[in-house]
């Protein structure tokens, strides 16, 4: 491990007592410490050294914690970034971390909080174990479960492999897309929800964020949310002391314990139920779990990846998901395309799927499609996606027992494929003509005349016309969400702030039952 006196940080803050307290915390931990009260300051130090991190507050006086962070990101520098933001401001961590801060802390700052972040920053264990565990354990899971290789419980999975986001195959747009989200947030500790249809490789993206990131040495958790009992559900993510049930033989560690220092991937994390989401949102703010049986809490040093085939901003309206949960995963979303929506992508996907399987199957060449099986592939609409075509490829390869796969060799449901026009018909002999039958001409009917609409008046203010809708729109959506300005904003696509600005802007008030719009004239 790297003494603690290798890592330098700058500490950015205007107010003398807390940068002190900041300072003195930072060296008790054995770091080389330097401190600022501006933005213009900080970066006059950053541009006579360098150092392994940065801790800045989100408000200065010539500036903000961001543009520190855009000065950092522009200048390609390498320093992680932690910034401090006051309580109640989400959408300032969000701006945060999407700017590429490493991770936030929000005001007035745990002190052991503080510690752990800045250790987790600089890849430093953060705190001592919990009692029971060896510090040398890095990955607590037992050994069955280790490795890329999926146990009989399909619950979890814990790996460690390496490259794979190169198995991430395919150089279409929407690929291109995902792959370039997976680079920038991989460093940070933001959290991530990645969007997408079962079988579109959800937990390829999550495994590529964790392999790109600093915690790649750590374990990978995976977490299937939907195959666990619900009466099971915390003792599984949480663990339990002895005795606290019928059963509980002996201390056991949870999901987020095995995670340590690593990736919790909780997929399907839709299919919670909200007495459990309403745990997971504390231990995601809290930074520690409650082992089922346990008086104390343990701090936890994880990155929570989440993905869903749901939408969950609808189960959030209907009351089915949590909207604060909501907000804290979906920090960064990525969206995986269908294999339908790729279909470009589809012989590079194939070609490599063929040599995954005759690599396990010890088959050398692998098996090459055929045009005409390709061709017939393309017009499939694959509701499973990449997992149902991995299977049709498996299946081909034993029928086809030769190098090539025909279409014979897929053996596809052809009641799903995708239309196809109709061939043009044969041409059809000539044949003798027949003589016309005279018809008698048909009376003229008048055309009737073109209906003009009605021309819409022009507006004679037009700043005030759209002021007016945009009050009638915000007015709406107030209503619509129980006058709740972040959900109300949220389905407008604004965050908070923007609400707020609007608002006042407009004159939009929120009244004791209802929504008042303040007069020009007072």
């Amino acid at each position: 491990m790297t003494p603690a006196s290798h890592y330098s940080l700058l500490v950015v803050d205007d107010e003398p007592d807390l940068r002190t307290l900041y300072e003195l915390t930072l060296l008790r931990e054995g770091y080389d410490v330097e401190t600022a009260a501006t933005v213009e300051d900080a970066w006059s130090r950053l541009r006579d050294r360098t150092y392994s991190a940065v801790i800045t507050d989100m408000r200065l006086p010539d500036g903000t914690g961001l543009d520190l962070l855009r000065r950092l990101e522009d200048s390609g520098r390498r320093e992680k970034a932690i910034m401090i933001t006051a309580f109640g401001s989400p959408e300032n961590a969000v701006e945060a971390l999407k700017a590429g801060a490493y991770d936030y802390l929000t005001k007035p700052v745990d002190l052991k909080q503080f510690r752990a972040v800045v250790a987790s920053a600089l890849g430093r264990p953060s705190a001592a174990p919990p009692p029971g565990v060896a510090a040398s354990s890095a990955v607590p899971a037992p050994a069955s479960t280790r490795g890329s290789v999926r146990t009989a419980a399909p619950a979890v999975v814990v790996t460690n492999s390496s490259g794979t986001i190169d198995r991430m195959a395919g150089t279409s747009a929407t690929m291109q897309h995902v792959r370039s989200m997976i680079e920038k947030v991989g460093r940070s500790m933001a959290p991530v929800l990645v969007q997408g249809e079962s079988g579109t490789g959800k937990e390829l993206v999550a495994r590529s964020i964790h392999e790109l990131s600093g915690r790649r040495a750590q374990p990978f958790i995976a977490v299937n949310c939907g195959a666990i009992p619900e009466q099971l559900l915390e003792a599984e993510f949480f663990g339990y002391r002895k005795g606290a049930f019928t059963g509980a033989a002996e201390d056991r560690e949870g999901f987020f314990q095995a995670a340590r220092g690593g990736t919790l991937f909780l997929d399907e994390i839709g299919d919670l139920p909200l007495s459990m989401q309403s745990k997971l949102l504390r231990v995601i703010q809290e930074r520690a779990v409650r082992p089922v049986g346990a008086v104390a809490e343990t701090p936890v040093d994880v990155r929570i990846v989440s993905a869903t085939h749901k939408d969950l901003g609808s189960e959030v309206q209907g009351g089915r998901f949590r909207q604060d949960l909501f907000y804290r995963l979906n920090v960064i979303q990525i969206r995986v395309p269908a294999l339908r929506e790729r279909l470009e992508d589809l012989p590079q996907i194939c070609d490599r799927l063929l040599a995954r399987i005759a690599q396990d199957a010890d088959v050398w060449p692998p098996p090459r499609l055929t045009q005409a099986a390709l061709a017939h592939l393309g017009r499939y609409p694959f509701p499973g996606n990449v997992r149902e075509l991995e299977n049709l490829l498996h299946r081909a390869v034993a029928l086809s027992g030769g190098e090539w796969i025909d279409v014979v060799d897929l053996a596809l449901p052809h009641a799903v494929f995708n239309e196809v026009p109709p061939p043009e018909p044969e041409p059809v002999a000539a044949l003798a003509p027949i003589a016309p039958t005279p018809v008698e001409p048909a009376m003229p009917v008048p055309a009737a005349a073109p209906v003009e609409a009605p021309a819409v008046p022009l507006p004679n203010d037009l700043a005030a016309y759209l002021d007016a809708v945009e009050r009638d729109i915000l007015i709406r959506a107030l209503e619509r969400h129980r006058f709740n300005r972040t959900a109300a904003g949220a389905s407008l696509g604004l965050s908070l702030r923007q609400m707020r600005y609007r608002m006042a802007r407009l004159g939009v008030l929120v009244a004791e039952h209802g929504v008042a719009v303040e007069s020009d004239e007072g």
